[in-house]
């Protein structure tokens, strides 16, 4: 590195501007991004602030990671105060946060035992293998002959084994030999599902709502139509809820929003408040219990700083009053959304304070919409080409809902008028 790059690099962040940033993490940071051109400094509630002092309304949340907002002061409050503390013990040890943690998190679940993690793609794995270890221990399955079904489109994380059971071919393309035990299935046909059901099967694995395909909500009867079979058949049901639950689709867990309790969740982002990552698999004891000391593990699992956050978003959600947020508000934005319908807006999907918007394919692809909006200081993602995809901090206010609303219209209008 020059002299003068690493004077930049260890710059205050205010002797920089944006485009020294981005040219610095263009340099030295893995391409495995293509991020908007923004770089962001502070944040506040449902607004951020970039580095020179614009304001932006977040209508991403990190995907729903920072559910209840940027600089939450409970949050941030919970893990001041454990940083004065203790932050890591690893699992070699007990620690003073875990505990309570573990025992808030069952209790709103329903469920008896919590497994922490880390990361949403570590929660997907380790449920990957307390189903294996069921099926072998528990149903009586062959050794090696497990499988576990999966849905067409889903995203589940990056690893290799995720990515094995992946139909996106720039998540799967130079990263083979894929691992084997995976049969995928169109996602919303429970009758494809269980036609694909074998005596080796352990588990079903689905999203809930599809968050990277688009914010798709299957039929209403697909769920329960999963639950009823997998119970027939003896198989475990895994929602993941990485993305959808936790109040984000106006219920603690979307699979709440049909009436149906699945065998495990798997929950991640929210789970950290936007402060550490923190995920787990949440089920009951004649399921997790089957995994023996040493199996499994993390070193930062459970460690006391994730676990004090956890437990402060737990007792955020404990109340009722974030997922009625995210009910009311998000009825609000869907009815704002679906009125541009016609208008450069081909359809709107989604649950609460989650939203696929579908652009006309005429008229731009959803990374147009994305940076036209971003100049209009609303931050949203695209996916899959032409859908924009909408999921602000449960915090946003009314207004500021609106004036999203109002500032897609806008630039939905200009497109067209060019």
């Amino acid at each position: 590195m020059t002299d003068q790059a690493t004077d930049q690099a260890t710059a205050p962040a205010a002797a920089l501007g944006q485009a020294a940033y981005i040219a610095l993490e263009d340099e030295h940071a893995a391409h495995n991004y293509h991020p908007l051109p923004v770089v962001v400094a502070s944040g506040d509630g449902a607004w951020v602030t970039d580095v020179d002092g614009r304001r932006y309304l977040d209508c991403l949340a990190a995907y729903s990671a920072v559910n209840f907002g940027h600089s939450n002061p409970l949050l941030l409050d919970a893990a001041r105060e454990q940083l004065g503390r203790i932050t890591l013990t690893s699992r070699a040890f007990h620690n003073d946060q875990l505990g309570p943690f573990v025992t808030a998190l069952a209790e709103l679940s329903g469920k008896d035992m919590v497994l922490p993690m880390n990361t949403g793609a570590e929660a997907v794995e380790s449920g990957i293998k307390v189903a294996r270890a069921w099926g072998y221990r528990v149903k009586g399955v062959a050794a090696g002959m497990a499988n576990i079904i999966v849905a067409g489109e889903n995203f589940h994380g990056r690893t290799t084994t995720i990515v094995s059971f992946s139909d996106d071919e720039s998540a799967r393309k130079d990263f083979g030999p894929f691992t084997p035990g995976f049969r995928t299935v169109p996602y919303g046909d429970a009758a494809a599902l269980e036609a694909a059901i074998d005596a080796n099967t352990v588990a079903v694995l689905l999203e809930p709502i599809q968050g990277e395909a688009g914010i798709v909500v299957p039929p209403a009867d697909y769920l329960p139509a999963v639950r009823e079979i997998t119970n027939r058949h003896n198989v475990l049901f895994i929602a993941d809820e990485i993305q959808s639950g936790l109040g984000r689709t106006g219920a603690t867990f979307a699979c709440d929003l049909v009436g149906v309790v699945p065998d495990l969740y798997l929950l991640g982002k929210a789970l950290g408040g936007g402060i550490v990552p923190v995920s787990a698999v949440v089920g009951n004891r004649d399921i997790l219990g089957v995994l023996r000391p040493g199996e499994h593990g993390s070193t930062f699992g459970g460690n006391p700083l994730a676990a004090a956050v956890g437990l402060a978003v737990v007792k955020l959600l404990a109340t009722g009053e974030q997922q009625e947020r995210a009910r009311v508000l998000g009825a609000r934005l869907h009815d704002g959304l679906t009125g541009l319908i016609g208008q450069g807006v081909v359809a709107v999907r989604g649950a609460g304070l989650w939203a696929g918007i579908d652009i006309d394919p005429t008229l731009a692809p959803g990374r147009v919409v994305c940076e036209a909006l971003l100049a209009r200081g609303v931050l949203a993602k695209d996916t899959h080409g032409f859908t924009i995809r909408l999921a602000p901090p449960i915090v946003v206010s009314e207004a500021d809902l609106d004036w999203a609303v109002e500032q897609l219209a806008a630039v939905l209008a200009e497109l067209a008028a060019a």
